[in-house]
């Protein structure tokens, strides 16, 4: 991939139409460029396959910006989804609920107390296991296909998932039009424009190209809203409970040390609040 560091004009998925891309810098051989309009960073990459990356290993430990021991989190990370589901449930309380990117399945157990679920998820271990569990969950990504097996939704969730999409805008659009009117997405996502990503830069915890494709600002997501004709009904930076085993493996990263074989600390949650991760609700008018 041809490196250039002079401003480049590309199509923004925030702003859905061309804009000037600054560079800021090179990580793990991706250049880094922000909208200078809503500030959405994105990643340059080439040759990226998710459907090999995306497997088992990503869960426990193989890849160092995945997760350190995923399943053997379970408990603390379904304590963390239980707080979620109750947030969620302030906009929209009951019906039916698809999970984009839905791991093993651990927040739809949670979400079943109070809706009919469903996930996509693109690992076939993942979905292996959100199925023994019980669990209608479609192996691949958001595609109309998949979609049109589930039938029109009331809730759509996307946990820490939209800033890998290759298309943020082309997803959240059929997102948009499977929802009944009054219909929410949840996100949570990174906060590109948060205090702690401006003074870390390049060495930001979320800053892990080519799997983090996209670093969303609250502007960006507000101006993404608004093209797909939904509202924000809320935008918030949230505490939450993080399995002791990941805080260890992500300082391990940042640091430039070797993750240790077998990580420590999975059943152990740690209350964690940078304010550089964002929770945000969009809502379909029910005028529609």
């Amino acid at each position: 991939m041809l490196h250039r560091t002079e401003p480049q004009t590309l199509l923004c998925p925030a702003c859905v139409r061309p804009t000037v891309q600054r560079f800021l810098y090179r990580k793990n051989g991706c250049d880094i460029l922000q909208c200078q309009e809503c500030g959405i960073g994105r990643a340059e990459t080439s040759g990226f396959d998710p459907a090999s990356y995306y497997t088992d290993g990503y869960f426990s430990g193989a890849h160092a910006d995945g997760y350190a021991d995923y399943r053997g989190a379970e408990p603390v990370l379904r304590r963390e989804f239980v707080r979620a589901v109750d947030f969620l449930r302030r906009y929209r309380d009951g019906g039916k609920l698809l999970e984009l990117g839905c791991a093993y399945g651990f927040f739809l157990l949670e979400a079943q107390r109070h809706f009919d679920v469903a996930g996509i998820e693109l690992s076939e271990d993942a979905v292996a296991h959100a199925r023994g569990a019980g669990l209608n969950v479609l192996h691949g990504v958001a595609e109309q296909r998949l979609l049109d097996q589930l039938g029109r939704l009331d809730a759509i969730v996307l946990l820490d998932v939209i800033e890998h999409l290759p298309d943020p805008h082309g997803t959240l659009a059929l997102c948009a039009r499977q929802l009944n009117p009054g219909g929410v997405i949840m996100l949570t996502t990174g906060d590109f424009g948060s205090g702690v990503a401006r003074l870390t830069g390049e060495r930001w915890r979320l800053m892990t190209p080519p799997q983090h494709l996209w670093f969303f600002t609250q502007k960006s997501i507000r101006r993404l809203a608004a093209s797909l004709g939904l509202e924000v009904a809320a935008c918030d930076h949230p505490w939450k409970v993080v399995p002791l085993s990941l805080i260890v493996f992500q300082c391990q990263r940042i640091l430039g040390l070797s993750p240790a074989r077998e990580p420590k600390g999975s059943s152990i949650g740690i209350p964690v609040n940078l304010f550089d991760a964002m929770r945000v609700v969009l809502r379909k008018p029910t005028n529609e």
